[in-house]
C-alpha cells in the first residue's frame, strides 16, 4: 500500500513510500482509508519533538515512536477485511476509527481511559496511521458507527471533536452565565466553543489573534471575543468579560498564554491546559493556594466520550465546524502540515482517499 511518511527521524520532510499491506489477523480490522483529517499535533509530529522549555525537547525517538512515521489519527475508514475473531463489523461498513489505543491491560485501560495508557500504541503515532490507503485497527471496539454524518466532518471528531468535548465537560457543569474563556479557535478550539455551546453554557470568550477565527467562533456560540497579541492579555479578557472568569481552556498553551490564563482566573477558577505548542508554565506558588487554581492537563479523551461526542452530533447538536477539503496524497499531507504550521487556518483540513 501507498502511505505518506516521515522517512526518520532526522528530516521533516514527507515521502511516499510502498509499505507491506497489513494482514487482518485474530481481532484485526483492515480499512481503507476514505478521510484523513490534518491535526496540528502532526506538525509537532514531524518535527520530531516536543518543546518542554527549560527541560529541552521530549523527543519521539525517546520515547519509541518507530519510523517511517506514517501519521493520521482521525481516519474514517471502509472496512476490507476482518480478522477471524472479529464480531459485529461487516466488510464494506465505513466506520471512524477510535485511534487512541491502550495496551489493554493497565489500570487506566481497564478503566475505560486508553488514552492515559503509560504504553499507548496510538494510530497515527506508535502505529501506522491514516496518511496511507489503508490502516489496521486491532479491534472493532474502536470502531465507531457514523450513519448519517457527513465522512470528512466525522473524520474530525477522532481528535478535534474529541478532544474538545472532553475538555469542556473538564469544566462543566457552570452556571450557564458565569464567563468561560477559550484561548486558541482555529480547528479544536473552535469544536471547543460549539460543544460549550451545545451543552448549554452561554457566556463563552473566544480568544485568538485572527479576526477570522474569532468571526468563526461568534457563529458557533462565543457570545464575546478578545483579540490576543499586545500586552495584558489577562487584563483583556478581565475586562470584556466583566470580571475573572471561571475557566479558561487553553488550546494554545505555550509560555505566553498559559500565565496568561491563570492571571485571568477567579478565586476557585480551573485551567485546562490542551495545546502542546510548547514552553513552560511558571506561577507564584502562594498565589496558587490563595486563590485555590485547579490546573489540569487534558488529551484527547477516552473511547465512550467519543461515542457521545457521535451522537450528540447525530442529533445535530453540535454545528459542524468549517472544513477544508484536499487530497490523501504527498502533495496534499505535506501541503496542509505547512499551512498548520503556518497557522491561519480556520476550522480543519481533511484529506481524500482516491476516488472519494
Amino acid at each position: 500500500m501507498r502511505a505518506y511518511a516521515v522517512p526518520e527521524a532526522t528530516t521533516t520532510d514527507l515521502v511516499e513510500v510502498e509499505l507491506p499491506t497489513p494482514t487482518a489477523e485474530g481481532t484485526d480490522v483492515l480499512l481503507t482509508v476514505v478521510r484523513s483529517g490534518v491535526c496540528h499535533t502532526d506538525t509537532h509530529l514531524r518535527a520530531g519533538y516536543y518543546d518542554l522549555g527549560r527541560r529541552g525537547q521530549m523527543r519521539l525517538t525517546d520515547r519509541g515512536v518507530p519510523y517511517p512515521l506514517v501519521m493520521g489519527h482521525e481516519v474514517v475508514g471502509v472496512v476490507t477485511a476482518v480478522g477471524p475473531d472479529v464480531e459485529g463489523v461487516e466488510v464494506g461498513s465505513t466506520r471512524l476509527v477510535y485511534p487512541w489505543v491502550g495496551c489493554g491491560e493497565c489500570p487506566p485501560c481497564l478503566d475505560g481511559r486508553e488514552n492515559a495508557c503509560p504504553r499507548g500504541r496510538n494510530i497515527g503515532v506508535a502505529r501506522a496511521g491514516g496518511y496511507a490507503e489503508q490502516v489496521l485497527v486491532p479491534h472493532p471496539r474502536y470502531l465507531v458507527d457514523i450513519e448519517g454524518l457527513d465522512p470528512s466532518w466525522a473524520a474530525t471528531m477522532a481528535c478535534s471533536g474529541l478532544t474538545a468535548y472532553s475538555a469542556a465537560r473538564k469544566v462543566l457543569p457552570l452556571a450557564p452565565d458565569v464567563p468561560v474563556a477559550v484561548v486558541g479557535v482555529g480547528g479544536v478550539g473552535l469544536t471547543a466553543v460549539a460543544t460549550l455551546s451545545a451543552l448549554g453554557h452561554r457566556a463563552i470568550c473566544a480568544v485568538d489573534t485572527s479576526a477570522a477565527n474569532l468571526a468563526a467562533a461568534q457563529e458557533l456560540g462565543a457570545s464575546l471575543t478578545v483579540t490576543a497579541g499586545g500586552d495584558d492579555l489577562p487584563g483583556k479578557v478581565v475586562a470584556t468579560c466583566g470580571g475573572p472568569v471561571a475557566a479558561v481552556i487553553d488550546f494554545v498553551n505555550n509560555d505566553h498564554t498559559a500565565p496568561a490564563a491563570f492571571d485571568a482566573l477567579a478565586k476557585g477558577g480551573q485551567m485546562v491546559q490542551v495545546g502542546l505548542f510548547g514552553g513552560e508554565l511558571t506561577i507564584p506558588t502562594a498565589l496558587l493556594a490563595l486563590k485555590m487554581i485547579t490546573i489540569q492537563g487534558s488529551f484527547v479523551g477516552t473511547l465512550p466520550e467519543l461515542h457521545e461526542v457521535v451522537e450528540l452530533a447525530k442529533r445535530g447538536d453540535i454545528p459542524r465546524i468549517p472544513i477544508h477539503d484536499g487530497p490523501l496524497d504527498l502533495s496534499g499531507v505535506t501541503e496542509s502540515l505547512d499551512r498548520l504550521a503556518a497557522g491561519g487556518v480556520t476550522g480543519r483540513i481533511v484529506l481524500k482517499g482516491a476516488g472519494q
